[in-house]
């Protein structure tokens, strides 16, 4: 069976995340699931360039956000598992109760209820204490939360380093070497 994945994007700032593991994947021959929110659409439209229809055809195969008849939408779906990135708060509470609206929210739920990988990238800051118990509730079902927040230590001089490292830590997560990392070799001279 092929290697597949299911990308979402949400509404939440930080849309090229999505963008560059689509295009990650493309690079490794991983079949790509997308479905993007209306949110994620307009968010794009104002932290990128890139037109919607620019992203669908990094992805292999298109959802749509409002179709939870999807593939994606049950469990006899086979799939690594899901990242969602950006994953919106409204998202992440979606998930944390397991009260679904959208084809994001019933693929993740899918997702934990197999017991397949889910890696929700959340974008909020700074956070309150509703936004920490989705965060704890996601984890105790098996989702993994990974902000994508930078890491200095691999001396990043753009942007781009940084997307690009957060990428390939989150790809890690599901065996997949992307090379977009700057691997940690220790410190010379540590004590």
């Amino acid at each position: 069976m092929k290697k597949r994945l299911i990308v979402a994007i949400t509404g939440a700032s930080g849309t090229i995340y999505g963008i560059r593991i689509l295009e990650a994947l493309k690079n490794l021959g991983i079949e790509s699931h997308l479905v993007m929110s209306d949110s994620a659409k307009l968010t794009m439209s104002a932290e990128t360039d890139y037109k919607p229809s620019q992203i669908e055809e990094l992805a292999d195969v298109v959802h749509s956000a409002k179709n939870v008849g999807a593939s994606i939408a049950s469990g006899s779906f086979k799939s690594m598992g899901m990242v969602i990135a950006p994953c919106s708060i409204r998202t992440l509470s979606e998930i944390a109760s397991g009260v679904t609206s959208s084809l994001v929210s019933r693929a993740a739920d899918v997702v934990l209820k197999e017991r397949r990988r889910l890696v929700l990238l959340v974008r909020e800051t700074p956070l309150h204490a509703g936004h920490l118990r989705s965060m704890i509730q996601v984890t105790e079902c098996g989702a993994i939360v990974m902000p994508p927040v930078p890491a200095f230590y691999a001396k990043p001089q753009s942007l781009n380093d940084m997307v690009n490292h957060t990428v390939g830590r989150c790809l890690d997560l599901f065996d997949l070497d992307s090379k977009l990392v700057a691997r940690w070799s220790g410190m010379e001279g540590g004590k």
